[in-house]
């Protein structure tokens, strides 16, 4: 399978952004969920991990936001949902495979079940939406430390299982479970301008 690299990809972000500023509030994040996930892959333990597909995952996984972007600049929070799959939808209209289009379809969350989606009325075709792979299971974790809230924020591992237990013991459960698999990222100056220790509650609006 050939792996997209990093300016094909911002450039297909350019291409389907509606404004500058959204693609600087997506692509920015994007960026930033790969500097985690790196950081991560320096474990020995995590040597079988494809990082080039790791790269191209988080660099991906957000592009459906696009999709969620008004006339007026406004996004759609109510459907925010629904960015994985847009996300999806946008990589196989572009010819990309299935093994790239699914960190887009799979990163939501820590997953979401089809019973999720029926017990919470989600705008969703029902269906497992979960990471499986190793390279999958890591964008999912990476992603869940950094919000495209504004001011955007990193929160920490503790933080993010506070706010997934919104969800259900089995969210905080499968989150802890990420925990043991990677690691606990190091974001010590991860990217100049963002900072850890703000209001959690205030940056989990567009978390994932």
């Amino acid at each position: 399978m050939r792996i997209p690299g990093p300016e094909e990809i911002r450039a297909l972000h350019e291409k389907h952004a509606p404004t500058t500023e959204a693609f600087t509030l997506v692509h920015t994040h994007c960026e930033i969920v790969w500097s985690i996930a790196e950081r991560l892959l320096t474990a020995p333990h995590l040597a079988h991990v494809d990082a080039d597909l790791v790269r191209a995952g988080c660099l991906l996984h957000d592009i459906g936001v696009y999709r969620l972007y008004a006339e007026d600049g406004r996004l759609d929070h109510a459907n925010y949902v629904r960015h994985g799959l847009l996300g999806h939808e946008i990589l196989e209209a572009e010819g990309y495979p299935e093994a790239l289009r699914r960190f887009c379809s799979h990163h939501t969350g820590v997953g979401l079940t089809r019973q999720d989606i029926v017990n919470q009325g989600l705008p969703l075709p029902p269906g497992d939406y979960v990471a499986v792979t190793a390279e999958e299971r890591l964008v999912m974790y990476a992603d869940k430390f950094h919000t495209k809230s504004r001011p955007s924020v990193f929160l920490s591992p503790d933080e993010y299982a506070a706010h997934v237990g919104r969800f259900g013991a089995d969210k905080v459960t499968a989150f802890q479970a990420l925990r043991a698999e990677f690691g606990e990222p190091d974001l010590t100056g991860a990217v100049p301008g963002f900072g850890m220790g703000e209001d959690a509650a205030a940056a989990t609006a567009l978390q994932a």
